[in-house]
């Protein structure tokens, strides 16, 4: 199976290299429009600050590149907030393949005490409905999340978590799937998330 990464300024590229290779894949990283189209599958990984990497983006025609992508597409992170329509980190306009906008999360004053941003560490999924959750339970679905800023709900929703309030943990629009927290540092379960998207 022909799998692309796309290669831009993310910082988590190489482990998500390292989760394929676990799976028996060895990807190419390319920014080149005719790998990424070439692809069976294509993966849009990303850790960083949401303006820089969309600049980055433009200024290679790479969002144009990503939207009109035809064979399944994931998002992990940055790369889900990138897909939607707009973030309030430094307010930034994103692609728009997901009508959504990216907020940072706003503890209220009760919470403040126990509710740190950003959110690092283990969380639970729930919700969910999409083939890329195949033979996962809701009682076994933690997985590793590092972020301040969440996709809010909405019809593209096909998991949730909740973190100050319940947020789109995965998103779902056509080709394209994405999730905030990283496949690649979320064990079996992610391991499993990924196996799952390799097999659409």
């Amino acid at each position: 199976m022909n799998i692309a990464i796309v290669k831009y300024n993310a910082g988590n590229t190489q482990s998500v290299i390292y989760a394929l290779n676990r799976l028996g894949i060895e990807p190419i990283v390319s920014d080149e429009a005719e790998v990424l189209q070439r692809a069976d599958k294509v993966i849009f990984p990303g850790v960083g600050e949401a303006s820089t990497a969309m600049n980055y983006l433009r200024a290679r025609g790479l969002d144009t590149i990503i939207k009109n992508l035809q064979q399944p597409v994931l998002g992990i992170c940055v790369g889900l907030q990138l897909l939607c329509r707009y973030s309030e980190e430094n307010n930034t306009e994103c692609m728009g393949i997901f009508d959504v906008a990216v907020r940072r999360f706003q503890p209220s004053e009760e919470q403040k005490a126990t509710v740190k941003v950003p959110q690092i560490g283990w969380n639970n999924l729930f919700d969910m409905h999409s083939p890329l959750f195949a033979g996962i339970s809701e009682q076994d679905a933690y997985v590793y999340f590092v972020h301040s800023y969440y996709a809010e709900l909405s019809p593209y929703t096909i998991a949730k978590s909740n973190y100050c309030l319940d947020f789109s943990a995965a998103l779902h629009k056509d080709n394209f799937y994405a999730v905030q927290f990283h496949t690649e540092k979320s064990g079996a379960v992610g391991a499993k998330i990924l196996d799952n998207f390799l097999r659409l």
